[in-house]
């Protein structure tokens, strides 16, 4: 029995077929833990959903920006982006079981000592709270408010948290910290428009990883979403997005015993996209 952490795959299904053939995956014996974005930009979006619903819960899938782009996409709260690749799910036979099936997947997974996330936590937030938020944004996917919550979704305000927000607000910055946090200030207020790499932070802002205090800073934490920061392994964080959509690679992370000994595999993808929005 393995567990794997597979960084983003964006829909570049023939690369992710690739990999589970190197590690020699098998959905009855392995577990897989992606770190969301599963969809959008590469060339085979439905491909990829149609793979991992088949695995069961030998894929436990985190939502990245991506996946709740396709869910707002698809109810009409947002208009498709010029590069998106989403319509292969939205005009096929099973949208709605696909749809379905993505809104049940988690904003946050502990296990195997480790704390996921798409994008990042708030330095005010401990892996307990992480996982209690991240559970508050999951309830109201999975249910009937979903319309309301995807109208709202979007913005880049509130910048902070507060334990006093309520509704939009509240769920709001949840999903900012959760699938699109890079940088941010050492009181965690968000920048969520540089992208660069470690270099690009703005003024006044430093990884999110890295803010002194960070009350996650027990919790080694794995998470995606940022291709211009690439592999990253340190004992308190693994990132795994390096950039397959891109013209890069598709990682997995066999988990060992410790950090030390997780191993690292990873296959070139045959995309050659030009960077962009992530």
């Amino acid at each position: 029995m393995a567990s794997y952490l597979i960084g983003d795959v964006q829909g570049c299904d023939g690369a992710l077929e690739r990999l589970l053939r190197k590690i020699a995956f098998s959905p009855s014996r392995d577990t897989l833990y992606l770190l969301g974005d599963l969809v959008n930009r590469g060339p085979a979006s439905a491909a990829v959903l149609r793979r991992l619903m088949a695995y069961g819960d030998a894929a436990q899938c985190l939502l990245g920006n991506h996946d709740l782009s396709l869910l707002a996409i698809a109810q009409g709260s947002r208009a498709p982006h010029r590069n998106d690749t989403l319509d292969q799910i939205l005009v096929a036979p099973e949208r709605e079981a696909m749809l379905d099936w993505l809104r049940h997947r988690h904003m946050a997974i502990g296990a195997h000592g480790l704390l996921m996330v798409h994008g990042g936590v708030l330095p005010q937030w401990d892996t307990a709270k992480v996982l209690a938020l991240a559970a508050e944004v999951e309830a109201v996917l999975r249910g009937p408010d979903l319309p309301a919550f995807l109208a709202q979704m979007y913005g880049n305000a509130p910048a902070a948290w507060d334990e006093s927000l309520t509704g939009a607000a509240r769920l709001r910055v949840i999903v900012n910290a959760l699938t699109r946090l890079r940088f941010c200030s050492a009181d965690g207020v968000m920048d969520l428009k540089a992208s660069g790499g470690l270099d690009a932070a703005p003024p006044g802002c430093m990884p999110w990883f890295d803010v002194p205090g960070r009350r996650t800073a027990a919790t080694p934490i794995a998470f995606g979403h940022w291709s211009t920061l690439g592999w990253l392994r340190r004992s308190d964080i693994v990132s795994m997005d390096t950039g397959c959509v891109w013209g890069g690679c598709l990682s997995a992370l066999r988990l060992g015993a410790s950090m030390d000994t997780h191993e690292l595999v990873q296959v070139e993808c045959e995309q050659a996209q030009v960077p962009g929005e992530s």
